[in-house]
């Protein structure tokens, strides 16, 4: 989508190899507050999208995620997590298991070489076991579209009835007259929205019709980072990793019930045991006034010890405050805890928050 990008003013950045828009002409908080208000749209093409095909597909999916997959109904989705051995993270992902006899995977940009071979690894095993499974990465574009006025916007170019696509359900369909893309209603922003998977050629066209509706404006990655931490999300590689495992980051409620009973994902001797004996450290949320606070920053107990650190943080354009997101000693992870950020040498007051900070809108019909 680069020529498109650079025409509406888009700045762009190097990311996970991809030439990526971070801002367009409005200012980051006009599109943060417009996508909260009213609907934008994120060129996030640089997702790895990934088919997986054959019979045994489910069985191979759950050999490498938390998630149960077998229980999805036909074109519902869960956020997963691929994890390793040892219990930590690998990646996070959106797992969809279609109508259409295959999964699809969404998973991270900066993850892309990693997870696409660490699936072909696992691939060689099943294929080597006489199992019938196959990959396909895929090469299609992807765009996010969020915000309240959204389902107004798109339903104008669909002929399906949005109202019956809930959120974390997913759809072939031809939008505004693009045949073979799939709709997803989920996003990364706490908004209702989609992700469309639409093909390369078609997708300047497919964004300049919506662009049309004078609701929609074209947003950056940098509103999307505010939108997330708002809305409680993790960033891979900020707020989890190889590190941290599912039950540190609050992700428990990714790992499905009959999974935690057959303990039979990657890191279950680890992390199954931590659901109930608890961990010594765990994600919290953090809002603070005075100097924003950044990943890194030190978290600190009310009288001054070090007892975590930051892992995102950002001023929230919707509350007016600074919201932020780290790990702490389980001790003080109780929501209401009075604690302190190190903000340029100096405690700040923070107070640990519930998540998300600001309320979600996802769409459940």
């Amino acid at each position: 989508m680069h020529p498109r990008n650079e025409e509406q003013g888009g700045k762009m950045v190097e990311f996970a190899g991809w030439s990526m828009p971070v801002q367009y002409k409005d200012s980051h908080i006009v599109s943060h507050m417009h996508t909260r208000e009213h609907c934008s749209i994120f060129d996030v093409s640089h997702m790895l999208q990934t088919k997986v095909h054959g019979k045994d597909r489910v069985k191979f999916m759950e050999s490498l995620v938390v998630a149960d997959v077998g229980e999805l109904q036909d074109n519902q989705g869960t956020l997963s997590l691929f994890t390793n051995e040892k219990g930590g993270i690998m990646d996070d992902l959106i797992v969809t298991k279609t109508d259409q006899g295959y999964l699809y995977i969404v998973s991270n940009a900066g993850c892309a070489d990693k997870d696409s071979a660490h699936m072909k690894a696992r691939l060689a095993e099943f294929k080597a076991a006489g199992l019938d499974v196959d990959l396909e990465f895929l090469d299609e574009a992807l765009i996010a579209v969020q915000g309240p006025s959204m389902s107004r916007v798109l339903q104008a170019g669909l002929k399906e009835d949005l109202g019956k696509l809930t959120f974390m359900t997913s759809t072939l369909a031809t939008v505004f007259g693009v045949p073979g893309c799939r709709v997803t209603r989920c996003g990364y922003t706490g908004e209702d929205g989609v992700e469309i998977s639409v093909p390369r050629s078609r997708v300047v066209e497919l964004t300049e019709k919506m662009l049309a509706n004078s609701e929609v404006k074209l947003a950056g990655l940098g509103a999307r980072d505010s939108l997330r931490l708002e809305a409680g999300l993790c960033l891979y590689g900020n707020d989890i990793d190889e590190t941290t495992t599912p039950v540190e980051a609050t992700l428990v409620w990714t790992i499905g019930k009959r999974r935690r009973q057959t303990k039979d994902f990657p890191g279950a001797a680890i992390i199954v045991p931590q659901i109930k004996a608890k961990t010594a450290r765990k994600r919290v949320g953090l809002v603070s006034t005075g100097p924003p606070v950044r990943q890194h920053t030190p978290i600190l107990s009310s009288d001054g010890k070090v007892i975590g650190e930051v892992t995102s943080g950002c001023p929230s354009p919707c509350l007016k405050k600074n919201v932020a997101m780290g790990y702490v000693d389980a001790a003080f992870a109780k929501n209401g805890t009075a604690l302190q950020v190190e903000v340029r040498k100096k405690a700040v007051p923070a107070v640990v928050s519930k998540m998300p900070f600001v309320p979600t809108n996802y769409y459940s019909g």
